[in-house]
């Protein structure tokens, strides 16, 4: 039979340029709180600030010794380590973090200026080549030597970085700092700062700000703002002005839908400083960056007359962010500068709107899903546009809209630990099956979830605690994980998004057909009891907080494991005929196997209990995996599974289950045995034989060959 050759969406300059500077962004983002620390301090003990004090501003003697103060340090060492920790884990977690953080102090020395930029490249740098120095030994280390190793190696690797640094990147971006700065001056002493503007407005509705405003801009008026005490360069970009004006302009001269939703965008925008808001309304009326562009030029114009400028960067770009970084001289000229940036903008937009013919203003909707197929993931406040979602999400569904192809799959659960691997074994693999093998499939613990998933899968319980860390995904709630309807749409919903031409993908109407209520949805609706055992198993996917390449292939799941891997289903923990007869007695009986192998204490089992009673274990196909909660980490001594057959089966909530699998987890080294029972349990001629099975080897020899 032909195999038929799946089309990858081509990747636009535009979307390369808008991931590096959300790459540049996620830098900085986390870090913004010490940033307004630093210019709080800045604006209230320097020399010119509010409460000038010696001691913390940096200025003066005491005793005869100059002061160091709190401004200096900050700005040399503490924001651009923060910049580089932050880049550094985002490649490599925290060790690619703390690797990344030691060779930027090379460069922090060997410039002798705040060195963010310099940060933003020795960070990412760390993590990368830490990772691929890890993965030349991974697997290779004897047990034991691991804490030695990755000790050592992250310590000699990281001075040779710090090394690198001083002598070979701190000049190079010292030099690039100066030439930029020249050119920034030579703007500003010759009138021509406000056409950045020509640049800035259109980048900021197309999500292509971030690589201009925290790539160059932030770095630049940083060294700015330590030499002169404040920086314009600060509100080129966050200036709330031209964006209200556009807003306005549509409260007096909008039609429908656009009209009505005017002033709480506006509100939004303004106040709340999330200036997407505003893009959907340029993007219905292209004309209307003209608008945009002169309400930031006049802004600029202001701000270059009156000298003004903020001590550190507005993040968000509220105006009460703005007047908290405001220094100390410069009210008038930054309030003006807002005032000014937004009647010249209300002025275009006015004229634009009353001189062309446009029937844009029912088009809000088609408007704000092109903004977040921009973005690349739904915006977190399009439902104040559209009116959708939150009548959705109180009803505990909704639409969740994808903004681009499914590239990263999540599911969730309490502990990470077993059903959620389970079902995400059962999920990769239909993917692969359609021809999607670079979709990636995890697993995680809810309490370490983040918002950078397109789709997240958990149990229909745990959908509440699941949604506020990931409201941008599209979620599906479950509660079969191992042959949920829910897959199949799943994989649809991947077929459709990362086929080349697909439009943006709507997930399915909430409850929609599946037991429970499972639903498909808006900015949440999803927990996880469920799946992606065999997810880490297979790809490399990560546990709980495991690290996502370090689990074990699956392939030789009996007795052994990997070769030279622990032991995680001995002979001794495979029971061919519980005696257990309750849900309660059952979880008993497979936590004291686990137990008789020195794998947990006494207080796993009762968390084994507390976990079921929060959300069941149940996985479908006559299986249930209890195990502990996240919190019980901590009475796992080592990793492994027990099996327990129940011939006459077991009431479990209301379901029948004759096989209970009991598991504790370090790390992933237990997820190459998890893959094998989840094929085996999605298989009916398989599950058939385990029925049948007269001894143990048979059950063994069963889970070991299943993906040879």
């Amino acid at each position: 039979m032909a195999t038929e050759t799946v089309a990858k969406p081509r990747t636009s300059a535009r979307v390369h340029v808008q991931k590096f500077g959300t790459f540049l962004s996620g830098m900085i983002m986390p870090n913004i709180g010490a940033f307004i620390a630093w210019g709080l301090i800045t604006a209230l003990f320097i020399e010119k600030g509010w409460l000038p004090v010696p001691q913390l501003g940096g200025f003066g003697e005491t005793d005869g010794v100059a002061n160091t103060g709190l401004v200096g340090p900050m700005i040399t060492y503490l924001l651009p380590l923060l910049i580089a920790y932050t880049g550094g884990r985002m490649v490599y977690d925290v060790r690619g973090g703390v690797v990344g953080a030691i060779g930027t102090m090379g460069v922090i020395v060997g410039a002798g200026i705040p060195m963010f930029i310099g940060a933003m490249i020795m960070g990412p740098l760390g993590g990368w080549t830490m990772k691929k120095i890890d993965s030349i030994w991974d697997g290779k280390i004897r047990p034991g030597f691991e804490m030695l190793i990755n000790n050592f190696s992250a310590g000699i690797w990281g001075a040779l970085l710090a090394l690198l640094g001083f002598y070979g990147i701190a000049p190079v971006v010292t030099a690039f700092s100066e030439g930029a700065g020249r050119v920034v001056q030579f703007l500003v002493d010759n009138g021509l700062l406000p056409l950045t503007s020509i640049f800035i407005e259109p980048a900021k509705v197309l999500f292509l700000n971030n690589a201009i405003n925290h790539g160059v801009l932030t770095p630049l008026g940083v060294q700015q703002s330590l030499e002169q005490g404040k920086s314009i360069l600060f509100l080129l970009e966050a200036n709330p002005g031209p964006g209200l004006g556009i807003l306005l302009a549509y409260m007096f001269f909008g039609r429908g839908a656009a009209k009505a939703s005017a002033p709480g965008a506006a509100i939004i925008h303004f106040l709340g400083g999330i200036h997407e808001i505003y893009f959907p309304y340029v993007l219905m009326r292209p004309l209307l960056i003209l608008a945009a562009i002169a309400g930031g030029m006049t802004g600029i114009a202001t701000l270059a007359i009156t000298g003004s400028g903020l001590v550190a960067p507005a993040a968000p770009g509220s105006i009460f962010a703005v007047l908290a970084q405001t220094s100390r001289d410069s009210y008038i000229g930054v309030i003006l500068a807002v005032l000014l940036a937004t009647a010249a903008s209300f002025v275009v937009a006015s004229i634009i709107m009353k001189t062309t013919k446009h029937s844009d203003e029912g088009d809000l909707s088609a408007a704000t899903s092109r903004m977040e197929q921009m973005k690349g993931k739904k915006s977190s406040v399009s439902s104040t546009l559209t009116g959708a979602g939150a009548g959705a999400a109180a009803a505990g569904g909704g639409v969740g809209v994808l903004a681009g192809p499914v590239r990263n799959i999540v599911f969730a659960c309490d502990a990470g630990m077993g059903s959620s691997a389970m079902g995400a074994s059962v999920l990769r693999n239909k993917i692969k099956a359609a021809g999607f093998p670079e979709v990636k499939v995890t697993n995680a613990a809810i309490a370490n979830l983040r918002d950078d998933y397109d789709v997240v899968i958990t149990h229909q319980d745990l959908t509440e605690r699941a949604k506020p860390a990931t409201s941008s995904a599209v979620h599906y709630s479950v509660d079969n994980f191992m042959s949920s309807p829910r897959y199949d749409e799943i994989v649809e919903l991947v077929r459709e998004s990362n086929t080349e031409g697909a439009v943006a993908a709507e997930g399915p109407d909430a409850g929609a057909g599946t037991p429970g209520g499972a639903s498909a949805a808006g900015p949440a609706t999803a927990a996880a009891a469920g799946a992606s055992a065999g997810a880490a198993a297979s790809r490399g996917a990560h546990a709980a907080d495991a690290p996502a390449d370090a689990a074990p292939a699956a392939g030789t799941a009996g007795t052994q494991g990997t070769a030279g891997a622990p032991e995680i289903l001995a002979r001794e923990s495979v029971v061919l005929d519980g005696s257990a007869t309750t849900r309660d007695a059952a979880i008993d009986e497979a936590g004291r196997l686990l137990l008789a192998r020195g794998a947990v204490d006494e207080g796993y089992i009762a968390a084994m209990h507390e976990r079921e009673e929060s959300v069941s274990t149940y996985m479908g196909s006559f299986l249930a995996i209890p195990h502990g909660t996240n919190a019980a980490k901590d009475h796992i001594r080592k990793s492994a599974v027990s099996v327990i057959r129940y011939p006459q089966g077991i009431d479990w909530n209301g379901k029948q289950v004759k096989f209970v699998v009991g598991v504790a987890g370090v790390n992933n080294e237990h997820l190459h045995i998890l893959s094998s029972i989840a094929k085996v349990f999605t298989s009916k001629e398989q599950v058939a034989r385990l029925e049948a099975a007269t001894s143990v080897d048979e059950v063994l020899e069963l889970f070991g060959k299943v993906n040879s």
